[in-house]
């Protein structure tokens, strides 16, 4: 940016009369400039930005994700601000008390979205996770087949969601001269799922060490095996006392509540409006929307067979 300056100003001295699209166009340069250097700034704040994005298989640079997440709070942020602003004016509030939500939902919204690479980056763990030990028991049998280790990850590329798309990085990094450990330790650093990793740092190591390649991946696809059984036990332990807050917090109490509200505010001479019946239905459906959302978070996303 100061280059550009001094060669604005070099330009300005040499031709008094400067045209007023170059200035224009140094103006909008500059401008530009700024912007960038702001958001490199803001996304320089979030050092894990970079690996989170590459994570979640968003190809984006960490200064474009910061620019449209400022954009997405701004606009919500003002999308929460008119319907809080329409609220106060059907009950008789002067609409301006609603400006104070603008700055608060704006920092809100920012951080809910600057959320998303972990979200994605999870729930594309998940998915690794839900295919892995399929494709692993498929790769051991034809393995003890005699089939090179190419040959299998080529064939289990195809058939197993999220963990073919990445044995078929693997392929095609190890197609165009790759060595196949530096490939396989490549692509597992760029993966969020533990057991993903696990499996592919025990094939690597095998093969640098020349040890038995089937026995190190029987061993890790086993232990896998057994913690997702443990996990499917600690699941089911969870899911009663969570239908029972669900059922209590999610049902009972919003019912009893709204049937107390209904009765306790007819007898002293002010019913409840149209305005606060809807405010009460879009929090219960926010209840509603919480329990089953962590209901089904805390569900393994895997089978076992």
């Amino acid at each position: 940016m100061a280059e550009d300056t001094r060669r604005f100003m070099g330009e300005a001295k040499r031709s008094p009369y400067m045209r007023g699209d170059d200035v224009a166009k140094f103006r909008r340069s500059t401008e530009e400039s700024n912007v960038k250097m702001f958001l490199s700034s803001l996304a320089a704040r979030f050092p894990d930005l970079r690996k989170k994005l590459q994570m979640a298989n968003m190809d984006q640079e960490p200064s474009e994700f910061v620019a449209k997440v400022i954009l997405t709070a701004f606009i919500y942020s003002i999308v929460i601000t008119l319907l809080a602003s329409m609220i106060f004016y059907v009950n008789i509030v002067s609409p301006l008390l609603a400006l104070p939500f603008l700055p608060l939902m704006f920092i809100a919204f920012f951080f809910f979205f600057m959320q998303q690479p972990t979200v994605r980056a999870s729930k594309r763990a998940r998915e690794v996770d839900k295919e892995l030990v399929f494709a692993g028991r498929q790769m051991l049998i034809e393995l003890r087949a005699g089939i090179p280790m190419f040959d299998s990850m080529l064939s289990i590329s195809k058939e197993y969601g999220e963990v073919s798309k990445e044995f078929n990085k693997i392929v095609e990094k190890i197609s165009v001269g790759v060595p196949m450990d530096i490939a396989m330790h490549e692509v597992s650093e760029q993966n969020p799922s533990s057991n993903f990793k696990r499996v592919i740092l025990q094939l690597v190591n095998s093969l640098r060490s020349g040890s038995d390649v089937v026995r190190s991946l029987e061993v890790v696809l086993d232990q896998i095996t057994r913690e997702q059984m443990i996990q499917m036990r600690s699941y089911g332990q969870k899911l009663n006392p969570l239908a029972m807050f669900y059922m209590l917090f999610g049902v009972i109490l919003p019912s009893l509540g709204i049937a107390l509200s209904i009765i306790l505010f007819s007898l002293i001479g002010q019913p409840l409006g149209p305005s606060s019946l809807i405010l009460v239905l879009v929090v219960i459906a926010l209840m509603q929307y919480i329990f089953l959302s962590i209901i089904d978070s805390s569900r393994p996303n895997f089978d076992i067979s």
